[in-house]
């Protein structure tokens, strides 16, 4: 009987990995219902000039990954790409739009938006796992007024916490 109860939550835990990153789908093969299917309903999608569409899978607040699928124009999976990373953060520039950055990046958690008054200033914020493998945020500051990016900055969570805060990264 443990032995059986064990089981099934090692299957339970294994299979909610596997839809966390979409793991175990195969590009060329998996159709977007599958994508769905394995990995819940998207936060945002946009239809691209391609014909095909992109998903957004932010994993936050507590996860440090947002996936970008790439459905193609046939309705089958192109690529899936965890987009919390430099990488993609270098790409965030001054002046571009708030709907840019979210096909960017996705959506930002609603609690970690915060604007300032003062500086008419909006700013977003998401999670990820640095490069030393600690808790990191990147945050995106936009004019409050024409809701153009100003700039961006990165900062690791052990800055407010005094002490390291590791991180693991989903399959």
């Amino acid at each position: 009987m443990f032995r059986s109860l064990v089981s099934c939550i090692s299957l339970l835990l294994l299979s909610a990995c596997a839809s966390y990153s979409g793991q175990g789908l195969e590009s060329g093969i998996a159709t977007e219902a599958e994508v769905v299917q394995v990995m819940g309903a998207p936060a945002m999608t946009w239809k691209l000039a391609s014909g095909g569409k992109q998903l957004a899978y932010p994993r936050g607040p507590a996860g440090f990954q947002t996936y970008m699928v790439f459905i193609d124009a046939a309705g089958k999976l192109e690529r899936k790409v965890n987009v919390m990373n430099m990488e993609t953060f270098a790409k965030v520039q001054s002046g571009m739009t708030q709907a840019q950055v979210l096909q960017l990046l996705g959506p930002p958690q609603p609690e970690w938006t915060a604007y300032f008054k003062a500086r008419d200033e909006l700013v977003w914020e998401w999670r990820y796992c640095d490069s030393w493998n600690s808790a990191a945020r990147f945050d995106v500051l936009f004019d409050g007024t024409s809701k153009l990016v100003r700039s961006t900055m990165t900062w690791s969570e052990s800055q407010r916490t005094n002490w390291p805060i590791m991180c693991g990264q989903a399959p």
